[in-house]
């Protein structure tokens, strides 16, 4: 980061992959020159946990979350395909700030091409994700088929439901909130909706290995298993797609 200017910034993206969050947090607490009275770092990642590790460095009234879901393919180190848009980026805070703030960087992502809003329900739109994400990435990179294929048999279907009601029952325990209350409502959106719209979408997890390159499993269901193990449910169905996804992972690389 010695290359950039010494001027303190509105906002900060970390657009790291999830397992580099700490390394990330580590750096930027380096350079306080970046940082103005009201610099908000803001974190485009996948996964659950990556605000903890960041509030480690920093005080929680400077970090928020995006939830993004916009799918693409890397065809060169500067340009991506996009293969599916779901729908708009929200950003919002994990630790109850004030989302204020959030406005001008949602108009200017807006202004670039991608619809985006400030929320107050940014950990109900995580966990969302995360059980979208945790249901299908794994599956998709372990099988190499589409979103789409992994919807319409039923044996992984039975795989994927399990996923979700063990996602359910993580955040129950846990005590945080999503926007559905019972597995079987996720999924009626899931299977209606959600996957629909990205049937033709690849894994990044198969891309990542593919690529002989480290995944995100570990912020995926890696995340619900250590929230699983604090709180005493019992995940076998993520535990299982988890292990599968670490064997492949180090064949690859």
């Amino acid at each position: 980061m010695s290359e950039i200017k010494a001027e303190a910034f509105d906002y900060i993206l970390i657009c790291t992959k999830s397992f580099d969050s700490l390394e990330a947090a580590k750096e930027l607490s380096l350079h306080k020159r970046l940082f103005g009275e009201k610099t908000k770092i803001v974190l485009f990642q996948n996964g659950w946990g990556n605000a903890r590790v960041f509030s480690n460095f920093f005080s929680s009234e400077q970090i928020y979350n995006a939830r993004v879901i916009t799918g693409f393919h890397r065809i060169k180190d500067n340009e991506v395909v996009i293969t599916v848009h779901a729908d708009s980026i929200h950003i919002g805070s994990l630790f109850g700030c004030d989302c204020s703030y959030m406005e001008r960087l949602c108009e200017l992502v807006t202004k670039g091409g991608i619809p985006s809003e400030k929320t107050n329900n940014i950990e109900k739109d995580l966990w969302a994700k995360m059980l979208y994400n945790c249901a299908l990435n794994p599956l998709g990179a372990i099988l190499d088929v589409p979103y789409g294929i992994l919807a319409d048999n039923a044996s992984t279907q039975t795989i994927m439901n399990n996923i979700v009601e063990e996602i359910f029952n993580v955040i129950v325990a846990s005590g945080y909130q999503t926007h559905w209350q019972k597995p079987a409502d996720f999924l009626e959106v899931f299977y209606k909706k959600l996957v629909p719209d990205t049937a033709e979408h690849k894994s990044s997890t198969l891309q990542d290995i593919l690529a002989k390159k480290k995944t995100e499993i570990d912020a995926l269901n890696g995340a619900v298993i250590k929230l699983a193990e604090n709180h005493q449910v019992n995940v076998p169905y993520n535990l299982t797609v988890y292990n599968m996804v670490k064997f492949l992972e180090a064949q690859s690389y």
